[in-house]
């Protein structure tokens, strides 16, 4: 369930890089990708809808029923029985949303600058990306139940640092490069599917939000840093192979804590 949802960004990235080429084809540079940010913000509206139409689910009213008898408190995820596991799960997310970012924050870029490809070029290879990320999302769900947690982000991680290497460290051919994208996409989106179900069971249930939302967006909010690391990196030895450090260390990351954490299945 949660990869098919996950599979719903794929479907949004797709929207996004249609509207990427229609933007760069028609309008100037300068105006075309602040146009952009004025497409990002419609979805938005569809919080009004959501609060007006949507109903919630009878397990949220049951649970909220149930936590008005009893106590618990945030900092609990820091609690010595759990600090270990917090700490880890955090670094655990660093590194699969940092290695995310700072891929594909910057592929457009890369296709572009380095490789030297036109507005619609660009749009064609990641369309492959996509196509990899979405079924990733999907296959990744899949195998994360077939195969366990930490053999599915181990795999997953292997994957991503080897299609990223080849992608960008090698002097590849055009058609090599468009082939390439799609085991790139599988693997650094696919990933994700696993998280989910992993952060779930690493905690007990009464402080299962509390841990898993903050191991998320604690790794969210460091591997959000890793773009603009990748920025001022690649000023100096180039944009592949900045992506390649960042990226490649945070697949690393996520190895060594998978590592140290327990499988829960």
């Amino acid at each position: 369930a949660v990869g098919t949802v996950q599979s719903g960004w794929a479907i949004g990235w797709a929207l996004a890089a249609l509207l990427y080429g229609l933007a760069f084809s028609l309008l100037p540079e300068q105006v075309a990708w602040r146009s952009l940010f004025w497409f990002g913000v419609l979805p938005a509206l569809l919080v009004l809808y959501v609060r007006r139409k949507v109903p919630e689910p009878a397990i949220f009213a049951e649970t909220q029923r149930l936590r008005a008898t009893r106590t618990v408190r945030f900092t609990e995820i820091f609690a010595p029985d759990l600090l270990r596991t917090t700490a880890l799960a955090s670094l655990l997310c660093t590194g699969v949303q940092g290695g995310y970012y700072a891929i594909t924050t910057w592929l457009p870029t890369f296709l572009k600058s380095e490789r030297h490809l036109s507005v619609l070029g660009t749009s064609g290879y990641l369309a492959v990306v996509i196509l990899g990320s979405f079924l990733g999302y999907l296959g990744g769900a899949w195998l994360t139940d077939r195969f366990g947690r930490r053999a599915n982000l181990i795999v997953f991680a292997l994957l991503s640092g080897a299609s990223l290497y080849l992608y960008t460290q090698l002097p590849l051919s055009d058609t090599l490069m468009l082939v390439l994208g799609f085991p790139l996409g599988f693997a650094a989106s696919g990933i994700f599917s696993g998280l989910g179900a992993y952060l779930t069971e690493l905690y007990p249930s009464r402080v299962r939000a509390s841990g898993q939302g903050f191991a998320y967006n604690f790794g969210r909010g460091i591997g959000a840093l890793f773009p603009t690391l990748v920025g001022y990196l690649s000023e100096r030895g180039g944009l592949g192979m900045a992506i390649g450090v960042f990226a490649g260390g945070a697949y690393l990351v996520v190895i060594l804590t998978v590592l140290l954490l327990p499988e829960t299945r």
